[in-house]
């Protein structure tokens, strides 16, 4: 008779997960009816209307179960959700009042399946998780405050749906170009979305945002359709990964897709001033020409440093003069890219096809720069489809969703 082993640790963490997730919206109601009933003053720390809010929870904590085999980048992956939790008055007491909800609620949703082996595997899981969230917060807290208040001092609606802000931040704000904010309005209490910032540092601390309004979408319909010059947003710190290398290579290429224009307008900007590329291909993508809000603006840039060639791409105009398509099929076929720096934003199904072709084409993973529309739990399933083409992804933070 053959003896069946017993899981190793990481497996049974897994399938138990696996296990209470399948109760959805219920195990997500039942956790915070716990925390909340326990320790209601915690409630203040969520925004009003919680149908936004109840399972982010459970995705960031799917996205660590996934990733704990991977500590690297787990850990840069709890960094960042610690140091963003900064801004919503989280303090280290508060985690744990969540992971005795969280155990509760583990517990009951995993039944008899449940055991003394997985209490104890969970509740030193939560703890190492907390620590590593906590460590970071507490070491930021040294050096920048969890959140800005800025005044919009230009609001241009470039398209119904369309808006370009102009804020001054109340204090410095550092960021590296391509990096994004958090914005909380006034209109929405702690509901918080991420946006780009489409402007290299300043000397005068202005930034720029390019936010589109989306169906449903809280924060991103009060930005284009509510907000006037002189109201005042709150700002998190800057985030994300898709900046310019230490030593970039001399021969860049720039994809943007929408408004992923933005965090890439922001990398030209730095490179016209400072790296000053041999050679500077910056391809946008729009679906018809009318869509081509900062046209203007790129064009100057063009005119400042002449090495930079825009190549405007428009996918469903068929009058339109100029270079017709949809981005990962146009780009590859306008040159041999293996030798550029390239740096790819917009939608998600068009960055994942667009860093697949360049790869496939023969541009190294550690030169392909990419930013993905993804809440930070969904990024490890979406970079999981890049892991199957690239041959080196450096480990990055969790990137910006623009919108909603």
């Amino acid at each position: 008779m053959t003896q069946t082993s017993e899981p190793d640790d990481l497996t049974l963490l897994r399938s138990s997960f696996a296990l209470v997730q399948e109760h959805g919206d219920k195990l997500t109601g039942h956790f915070y009816a716990t925390l909340f009933l326990h320790h209601p003053e915690v409630r203040q720390l969520f925004p009003p209307a919680m149908d936004l809010q109840r399972d982010r929870l459970f995705r960031a904590l799917a996205g660590a179960v996934r990733m704990i085999d991977r500590p690297e980048e787990l850990g840069t992956f709890l960094a960042q959700l610690g140091r963003d939790h900064r801004k919503y008055g989280v303090t280290t007491e508060h985690y744990a009042a969540v992971g005795e909800a969280l155990l509760a609620t583990l517990r009951t949703f995993a039944g008899e399946a449940w055991n003394e082996r997985l209490e104890h595997l969970w509740g030193s899981a939560y703890q190492q998780i907390a620590a590593a969230m906590s460590g970071a917060a507490e070491a930021e807290a040294g050096s920048t405050p969890p959140s800005w208040l800025a005044e919009v001092v230009g609001h241009e609606l470039r398209a119904p749906d369309l808006a370009v802000l102009t804020l001054r931040p109340d204090a410095p704000f550092p960021y590296r170009a391509g990096q994004y904010t958090t914005v909380e309005t006034a209109r929405w209490p702690r509901v918080w979305r991420p946006y780009s910032i489409a402007n290299a540092p300043r000397r005068d601390g202005l930034l720029t945002l390019h936010v589109r309004a989306v169906p449903a979408g809280w924060v991103s319909n009060a930005l284009v359709h509510h907000t006037r010059v002189g109201d005042v947003l709150r700002l998190g710190p800057g985030r994300g990964s898709m900046v310019l290398p230490e030593r970039p290579a001399r021969r860049v290429v720039c994809v943007a897709g929408g408004t992923g224009l933005g965090p890439i307008k922001a990398l030209v900007e730095e490179m016209i001033a400072r790296h000053r590329p041999l050679t500077l291909h910056l391809f946008v993508g729009v679906r018809r020409e009318s869509e081509l809000y900062d046209l203007q603006a790129l064009r100057q840039l063009a005119g400042v440093f002449p090495r930079l060639l825009l190549v405007p791409v428009v996918s469903e105009e068929i009058g339109f003069a100029g270079v017709q398509g949809r981005l990962p099929e146009v780009v590859p076929a306008q040159g041999h890219w293996n030798e550029h720096e390239v740096f790819v934003a917009g939608p998600d199904e068009m960055v994942v096809s667009m860093v697949e072709q360049l790869h496939r084409s023969g541009v190294p993973g550690d030169r392909l720069h990419y930013d993905l529309s993804t809440t930070l739990a969904e990024l490890d399933i979406t970079s999981g489809l890049l892991d199957q083409v690239l041959d080196h992804r450096p480990t990055r933070e969790p990137s910006r969703p623009d919108g909603g």
